[in-house]
């Protein structure tokens, strides 16, 4: 099933400049493995060497946090839009 991912801004020198795809994926963790033939080493700057989101990162579908619902495994439906948030920092 196709789902729509936004890459912001500090990601998309790893995905070519393009601010979305898309990908073929069941859960949010599919999502990301699939993106990452798209866009090399984004993964990594995702997720854990297990698997789990990295705490500085924030991924939404349809606008919800994905940690209010199943964290990474989050079934995801046709048409579903995943938003990558990394952290601001300042102060």
């Amino acid at each position: 099933m196709p789902v729509r991912i936004m890459i912001p801004g500090p990601f998309r020198r790893l995905a070519g400049g393009a601010s979305e795809a898309e990908v073929e994926a069941a859960t949010v963790y599919e999502a990301i493995r699939a993106l990452e033939i798209l866009a090399p080493g984004l993964r990594d700057r995702l997720t854990t060497a297990d698997g789990d989101v990295r705490r500085f990162i924030r991924l939404y579908v349809n606008g919800k946090d994905i940690f209010e619902m199943c964290g990474a495994e989050t079934e995801l439906r046709d048409g579903d839009t995943i938003e990558i948030v990394p952290a601001a920092a300042g102060g």
